[in-house]
């Protein structure tokens, strides 16, 4: 077959071994694959990342806004609220020397608190008619802008600095890393508007379980924003301990257990928190296993651990599976319904593992935003 004068059958007749244009079609790109390869790829992978950071962007804008818009219409503060909220933005938090030999979970837990007690003080001095459950709405909020922020910035620095060196091993762990920080990302922007409307999130089903069993029984003070209260289970002595709700808190069940168990010395203890489920399990499914169930840095479930071993109790968990989303923003009916099913196996645990006249300390463990108790 001709077309202009070339014969097309013979160019790409694959028996022709000798032809020249043939070589050309093979031996050119790769060629420029060899020679340019990275540099293609890294346009690509660059344009992809620029999406995601530009999205991340539009999540920090967004939820900033929301933020400030809450605190001028909630609070009504004196004088515009913005730069003190753009400061807290860029705080930061250095942690102690991790090669003291005399440990730094004592110097972890003090800084720690010096930071909620600072943001705490400085969320009331906006406004004196602030009510502690509007306070600590904004304060969650507060972390969820600034999380936001810290991952916009870290991603946009490794992002410049890798095209900036032309750097194409450099930004391959960051594109591998860019789904599960954008979905991150995704579940603090949803959790924003969950936290402004006072509304249960996922992480909430321990306290929500633990709740249910209080109800009805003299609510004490047992630490900071932590509630704790008896009943009696077939002549056993219950203990419930949970964050002080509806107010947006994990309380602190660390300081409030280790009174407790001095004070008790309970024969058993169950934890119950909300846990990030593997690809492929269910939300809402139930795990038992042992061992202190609490997320955070480490010093609450360092606290509890000392203290039970100290009195050698046994420590259980039962956990309520779900997604990092689905634990930060309005809760599920899948996990919601899972809260009686979870109550029946924790009294079925106690019945099987205490004798009569003997106790049992329940914690409920999560932020226990709009769950009473």
């Amino acid at each position: 077959m001709d077309f202009l004068g070339v014969n097309i059958d013979k160019l790409f007749n694959s028996n022709d071994n000798s032809n020249p244009l043939m070589w050309l079609v093979w031996i050119v790109p790769i060629f420029i694959f060899m020679l340019y390869g990275q540099k293609i790829q890294l346009q690509v992978t660059s344009s992809e990342i620029s999406k995601s950071l530009e999205k991340l962007k539009t999540f920090r804008d967004e939820t900033r806004k929301e933020l400030i818009d809450y605190v001028k219409a909630t609070i009504k503060p004196s004088s515009d609220p913005s730069p003190k909220l753009d400061r807290f933005f860029e705080y930061f938090t250095i942690m102690p020397v991790d090669t003291d030999p005399n440990g730094i979970i004592p110097k972890i837990r003090h800084i720690m608190r010096t930071r909620e007690d600072f943001t705490r003080e400085q969320v009331k001095a906006m406004s004196s008619s602030i009510d502690s459950f509007e306070e600590s709405k904004i304060v969650n909020i507060l972390e969820a802008v600034t999380t936001i922020n810290l991952l916009y910035k870290t991603v946009r620095h490794i992002f410049l600095t890798a095209k900036k060196q032309n750097n194409f091993p450099l930004i391959l762990p960051l594109q591998m890393m860019m789904p599960f920080i954008m979905e991150e990302a995704e579940a603090l922007r949803e959790a924003v508007t969950t936290f402004r409307h006072g509304q249960p999130i996922g992480d909430g089903i321990g306290p929500m379980i633990v709740g249910k069993m209080m109800l009805d029984t003299e609510k004490k003070p047992a630490a900071f924003e932590t509630v704790w209260s008896e009943k009696m289970l077939d002549e056993r002595k219950l203990y419930l301990l949970k964050a002080e709700g509806p107010a947006a808190t994990v309380g602190r069940p660390g300081e409030a257990a280790e009174a407790l168990i001095s004070q008790n010395k309970p024969d058993m203890i169950i934890m119950v928190d909300a846990a990030l489920k593997l690809e492929g399990e269910a939300t809402g499914s139930i795990a038992h296993g042992f061992g202190a169930a609490i997320g955070g840095i480490g010093t609450e479930r360092y606290q509890i651990e000392e203290i039970a071993t100290k009195h050698h109790i046994p420590i259980y968990a039962v956990v309520i599976k779900q997604s990092i989303k689905e634990a930060i923003t309005l809760m599920r009916k899948e996990i919601s319904d899972a809260a009686e099913k979870a109550t029946a196996q924790i009294l079925e645990m106690i019945k099987e593992n205490t004798k009569n006249g003997q106790s049992v300390l329940v914690i409920g463990v999560g932020n226990t935003l709009g769950v009473s108790q």
